[in-house]
């Protein structure tokens, strides 16, 4: 266990300025990005002697508005799960591959230190790590903004942040976001599998072989199909291999996997999509048998992974 606590120290170490800076760099911008418009919007002349924005909202419709504001206000950190998929795409492409090409392989191989270890704690980090540094800083980010624009509207008339700082969702939906993690976990699992593969087997161009061979074999499936009439469904092997392969550190790629519509998503009788239903529906899909078939073959090829960086030297 220290062995494997000091490798994934070791990762993070030399991936910081990918793990933690890009997505604090990301929420920073976004931050100022709010905080600026929001000054300019509180410097703009508004009807009224006092140059301020008078709005009336009470009632059933204040209620409403306070418990949706309280419930999606996470919504803010989608920029930053967008990158996390991106970053954990990347990491893996590399992870491997990078041993090789700067021969420092031969140095951790001089090491007391398996490739089993080695490998599993670049999984750890691609699929524990990345995606909880992540999701904390989404947190942070939407907290921050959803702070600011209550504060502003405040400001221009419309006291709405007591309210929803009292709401109990207000909470609960950080927790929920990061009670996803699991899910993520899982569905990722083939992509990263396939992307550790390919970077402990390609001598070179790794980001082709690993996006270029999944849809070249799908033209040719799909020519086969076609030519032999072999009744494959039309994007079958889009939609359960190649998708599976390359989207898979995607957040969210789950409900394309599974049957729920999105209307089942929206409360009856709302017009918005509750963190609780998105919650409830992402769990859900643990009942799919593709994703269990997908954890499996996730599981072989990071074995093929460990397997080939044992007897694959070469740069």
């Amino acid at each position: 266990m220290k062995t494997m606590k000091w490798l994934i120290k070791r990762e993070f170490w030399e991936h910081k300025g990918m793990v933690v800076w890009t997505p604090a760099v990301v929420a920073g911008l976004i931050i100022l990005l709010t905080l600026s418009g929001l000054l300019l919007g509180r410097n703009m002349a508004f009807e009224g002697s006092a140059g301020k924005l008078s709005v009336e909202l009470g009632g059933e419709a204040r209620d409403t508005t306070i418990a949706m504001l309280a419930d999606i206000y996470m919504a803010f950190s989608v920029p930053i799960l967008l990158i996390l998929g991106i970053l954990v795409f990347f990491y893996c492409l590399g992870a491997l591959h990078d041993d090789r090409r700067d021969r420092s392989l031969l140095f951790w191989k001089s090491l007391p230190v398996s490739d089993q270890m080695t490998v599993l704690s670049k999984v750890v980090l691609a699929l524990v790590a990345i995606p909880l540094v992540s999701v904390l800083i989404g947190i942070a980010l939407s907290v921050t903004v959803a702070l600011l624009l209550g504060i502003s509207m405040a400001m221009h008339g419309l006291n709405l942040l007591g309210p929803v700082l009292s709401s109990p969702s207000f909470y609960l939906s950080p927790l929920r976001l990061l009670g996803l993690m699991p899910v993520y976990m899982l569905w990722a699992l083939p992509t990263v599998g396939w992307l550790l593969l390919v970077s402990s087997w390609a001598r070179s161009k790794v980001f082709l072989w690993a996006v270029g061979a999944p849809l070249v074999t799908a033209m040719l499936v799909a020519w086969a199909n076609k030519i032999f009439a072999l009744g494959m469904p039309q994007g079958w092997f889009m939609e359960n291999v190649v998708s599976r392969l390359l989207l898979g550190v995607a957040p969210g790629n789950w409900f394309m996997h599974s049957r729920i519509e999105p209307n089942q998503l929206v409360q009856h009788g709302a017009d918005h999509v509750r963190n609780a239903d998105l919650f409830t529906a992402s769990w859900s899909t643990l009942g799919n048998p593709t994703l269990w078939v997908g954890v499996a073959a996730g599981v072989a090829m990071i074995a093929g992974a460990v397997w080939l960086r044992r007897w694959r030297e070469e740069g």
